[in-house]
């Protein structure tokens, strides 16, 4: 069984004694289904434990149309589902492929209010409008046959939690990573040290290997099972392929073929220079009115992530953002390797990608800094100037430069030399080499980029003295 860092989520949220319903959202295959259903079993005993897919069983939906308590809820699934017990303050609920059933999400505002039952809902697609053809089916006789309210989204009944493939850390976890390695890698950092040789070595390898591979969980198992790149081919065919399947069965039906246009023209975006998402490179004189929605709902389903660029360098980072100029990557980085086509997989492992290496580091960096839970910005200007992203770093506006040589790039000599124009004091520079410094510039092996600590600084706010506030106001008064 894969180690996942969501693990200790789902632990925390069980602890909480005023825990609301549980929303895990992700791509497809990320993983959700199984971590969910191991930590349920774990946490409250299989007897304990009743599973609803919405997706392989649509009937499921009837016992949520229409219903607006508890009681009548657990009733009706009762009666669907006799072999399950529905024991209160012992029972958990998981409510597989949500997105398909609206009624089981706006549901959750009873369960939270009722308080008896523990609920974990799962969706794949929950930023995705419609149902999928199936469910559509059954919804459409169910609705014909029982009056419903309309849906909505249970805001402030819910607790979201966003799950993402794979990270690297947890790719090394995959492979018996031992805790120490991690924690040598962690004392580099920190000093500023050269990482020993025969980790460095042994890292860039398992680097190559997770471009190659990626986070996808299924993906992952099959190259631990089989060692057989051939075997992982065909799993992330397999992938895709339901990732087209789902443009067509939960996409409106003018947008179907416009949303595989997009998708299928990301690498061609990722080979040119100028790396800037362009409608007219989807198909000739393509324009935004045509694909702005298609590539949201791209977006929506979290397979696609746009990285937006900034008119200004400085914090805060989204104030500057321009929404109308943005580069898209693809949210895993195994999936832009086979989109790439199955003879890039075997090059990667041979250390022959010198044709694409541009494209898949960037996006590499773009999936690690998604996977933090980071927006992704970039900065580029018509004079040529452009940095690869800009995060916020230690209260700091930081550039991440993304290069395969150790040189330092024109543009962020600029940005570095003119401190009190870009507001940048300090960079970052991910290649093929260990750690070193050139003044104001930090260079980093690309295998450290899991290493980044991105999280919001704690703030520790001053106390407020309320009885100093009283004494004051009294005083006021007495004043007249």
């Amino acid at each position: 069984m894969l180690k996942r860092k969501i693990e200790q989520t789902l632990w925390e949220w069980k602890d909480n004694t005023q825990r609301k319903p549980l929303v895990i959202m992700g791509i497809r295959q990320c993983g959700k289904t199984f971590i969910v259903q191991e930590f349920a079993d774990k946490a409250y005993g299989k007897e304990n434990v009743v599973y609803i897919n919405f997706v392989k069983q649509p009937e499921r939906t009837a016992a949520f149309l229409g219903a607006k308590d508890v009681d009548s809820i657990i009733l009706k699934l009762s009666a669907q589902i006799r072999t399950s017990r529905f024991t209160p303050h012992k029972t958990c609920i998981i409510l597989d492929e949500i997105q398909d059933c609206p009624d089981a999400r706006t549901a959750l505002k009873f369960f939270k209010e009722d308080g008896r039952y523990d609920i974990i809902a799962t969706g794949s697609l929950l930023g995705v409008q419609g149902y999928g053809s199936e469910t559509k089916k059954v919804h459409r006789k169910l609705v014909s046959e029982t009056s419903s309210g309309k849906n909505s989204i249970p805001v402030g009944y819910e607790q979201i939690v966003q799950m993402f493939p794979l990270d690297f850390e947890e790719f090394l976890w995959a492979h018996n990573m031992p805790q120490e390695v991690i924690d040598v890698l962690k004392e580099c950092l920190r000093q500023e040290s050269p990482v020993p040789e025969a980790i460095h070595i042994e890292m860039k390898k398992l680097l190559l290997r997770y471009i190659a591979v990626g986070g996808l969980p299924a993906a992952v198992n099959k190259l631990l099972e089989t060692g057989n790149i051939g075997k992982v081919n065909d799993i992330h065919h397999s992938i895709l392929k339901e990732y087209r399947d789902d443009m067509v069965k939960y996409a409106a039906d003018e947008g179907k073929a416009r949303i595989r246009e997009c998708f299928d023209s990301i690498p061609k975006h990722l080979s040119k220079e100028n790396k800037k998402f362009q409608y007219s490179v989807v198909r000739k004189g393509g324009r935004s009115a045509m694909y702005l929605g298609s590539l949201q709902w791209l977006e929506d389903a979290g397979i696609i992530m746009r990285c937006y660029n900034l008119t200004e360098t400085g914090l805060p980072l989204e104030g500057y953002a321009d929404k109308d100029v943005f580069k898209v990557y693809v949210s895993d980085i195994g999936l832009l390797v086979s989109m790439l086509g199955d003879a890039t997989r075997a090059d990667i492992l041979n250390g022959h990608i010198d044709g694409f290496k541009g494209a898949i580091f960037e996006n590499l960096m773009a999936d690690t800094l998604i996977k933090k839970q980071q927006n992704l910005y970039y900065y580029h200007k018509e004079s040529g100037m452009e940095l690869d992203f800009l995060i916020r770093h230690n209260g700091n506006c930081v550039p991440i430069e993304v290069k395969a040589t150790s040189n330092q790039a024109k543009s962020l000599s600029t940005v570095l030399k003119n401190t009190d124009k870009y507001h940048i004091a300090q960079a970052i520079k991910f290649g093929d080499y260990n750690i070193g410094r050139n003044g104001n510039m930090l260079t980093l092996p690309f295998y450290m980029e899991f290493l980044l600590n991105l999280e919001p600084e704690d703030i520790a706010l001053e106390k407020i003295d309320t009885d100093a506030l009283i004494n004051a106001a009294r005083e006021f008064r007495q004043k007249g």
